[in-house]
């Protein structure tokens, strides 16, 4: 069997065993090395899958794999979005005597997000999760003396076990119903059987199912963890957990919920029109009144959850690829975020080593002239998660509300014009609280000298910044990506 189209994951495996190894022999000032290590091999996997990646459905393992469209280009949003992580982490880590148990925990997370996108079975699914979540849990801790950071990852373990657990009685309930595990098999017989929508046990299983993702999408009233799990992580921890593994429960969504439970399809079209509503309403109200940052950010990445889920709603193939885009570019506009988040706390702690609440709104005070790389690379992302143009969040939002709209023209589905207007109405609301960041930047005055931004930051926030605005200026290759991707699912 050619595993040629596993090399990503082969390979970041195997970069993972031997920095663990590494670790064993090296000393702790020699163990900077190990960014640089893991960088270069995420941006070969970032070549490859670009080079080669783009392919016809390949499949692995008695079909519980497959390689298609659809896994690779979340495969390429999670490996884009940890080697952002990782460029930043250079810094964010510098002589840290424990980088390589970090690094090896990064890459082992990517390589799980990676075995969700391509999971073609229940159990391949729950496993990549599993690898996926694990490692995460520790790295929301990693600062063992930071009291926040230990409660971040106290409450998203806690919660992470939960939407497991229903996840996983919901995926034992469809195999109950079908007597299979693997997606294609349960769509033959639904096809087949001709299940019917109002089957309790099909309904149960999609209530549970919705549940286990929702918790992994922070969609409400699942997102209770987000919060709190943001902003007492580290900054490129928290930049990981918003821009990389969030996109992990959506990709799993659109493999299981638009795949497999075609049965109950209504059903799922209503459930996903009021969480979106709820979801995107939530996060951009509650937003407003933060003056943390990285929970003002992890509301955002909350109603950003809403604007994506609304691509269940129609289930077209225009509704998926416009998920499928705001999914990429959320990722490159959240993780570049976060990390001008970390900055402020670099510039802070210089001034004061021991301050608190670093990410405070009033610490963003005169960005623009202390750090002016910083405070552009954010300014772009503000207008980008707005959704202003031209931005990879404009042509996501734009591609999206634009196929809803067009499903809404229909007489029977005229209802869908109301989802449209208050997503569009949110998106507004939204502008409110990422405008009230860039007056504090550029029009407040500053709180301190200019001062010198490290490279690793510089570096990770430029290439999150040309991600960025690229999608916007040049949509057409990215846009083909998305409607192959939503090919591939047969909508």
């Amino acid at each position: 069997m050619n595993f040629t189209l596993l090399a990503p994951e082969i390979l970041l495996t195997i970069l993972a065993f031997v920095i663990i190894l590494m670790g064993l022999l090296v000393n702790n000032k020699s163990k900077n090395m190990f960014g640089y290590l893991s960088a270069a091999g995420l941006l070969a996997c970032i070549v490859y899958v670009l080079g080669n990646g783009m392919t016809d459905k390949t499949s692995y393992f008695y079909d519980s794999l497959v390689v298609d469209p659809l896994s690779q280009i979340f495969k390429l949003i999670f490996i884009i979005v940890s080697l952002i992580v990782v460029i930043a982490s250079i810094e964010y880590f510098k002589n840290d005597r424990n980088q390589d148990e970090y690094y090896v925990l990064l890459l082992l997370s990517t390589v799980g997000m990676m075995v969700v996108a391509s999971a073609n079975d229940l159990i391949s699914l729950f496993v990549g999760f599993e690898l996926a979540s694990m490692s995460t849990y520790v790295l929301a801790g990693f600062e063992k003396k930071n009291p926040a950071s230990l409660e971040a990852a106290l409450k998203y373990f806690i919660i992470g076990s939960l939407s497991s657990a229903l996840m996983l009685f919901g995926m034992s309930l469809v195999y109950g119903m079908t007597g299979t595990t693997n997606i294609p098999a349960i769509i033959d017989y639904f096809n087949v059987t001709h299940l019917s929508a109002e089957s309790s046990l099909g309904i149960l299983a999609m209530i549970f199912l919705i549940a286990g993702f929702g918790f992994k999408m922070a969609i409400v009233p699942f997102h209770m963890w987000a919060p709190d799990t943001y902003e007492g992580s580290p900054s490129v921890v928290s930049a990981l957990l918003a821009a990389g593994s969030k996109k992990m429960g959506f990709v799993a969504a659109f493999r299981v919920l638009i795949l497999a439970l075609v049965a109950i399809k209504v059903d799922i079209q209503y459930t996903f029109a009021i969480l979106a509503i709820l979801t995107m309403t939530y996060g951009n109200v509650v937003a407003i009144s933060q003056r943390s940052i990285k929970r003002m950010l992890a509301y955002s990445s909350i109603a950003q959850a809403g604007y994506i889920s609304l691509a269940f709603v129609v289930m077209t193939q225009m509704s998926i690829a416009g998920g499928i885009l705001l999914a990429l570019g959320h990722a490159l506009m959240k993780a570049g975020a976060f990390i001008a988040v970390a900055v402020v706390g670099y510039m802070v702690l210089n001034d004061n080593k021991n301050a608190k609440n670093s990410d405070d709104i009033g610490n963003f005070a005169g960005l623009g002239k202390r750090a002016p790389i910083t405070a552009f690379a954010l300014f772009i992302f503000f207008l980008a998660l707005a959704g202003i143009p031209p931005s990879a969040g404009f042509i996501g939002k734009f591609v999206l509300f634009y196929s809803i709209t067009v499903e809404a023209l229909t007489p029977a589905t005229s209802w869908l014009l109301i989802v449209v207007i208050i997503a569009i109405l949110n998106s507004a609301l939204s502008i409110y609280y990422y405008a009230r960041v860039i007056r504090y930047m550029y029009v407040l005055p500053s709180n301190g000298e200019k001062i010198k931004e490290p490279g690793p930051y510089v570096v990770a926030m430029v290439l999150a910044v040309i991600g960025t605005i690229g999608i916007g200026l040049y949509p057409e290759p990215f846009v083909q990506m998305a409607i192959n991707a939503a090919h591939v699912l047969g909508v």
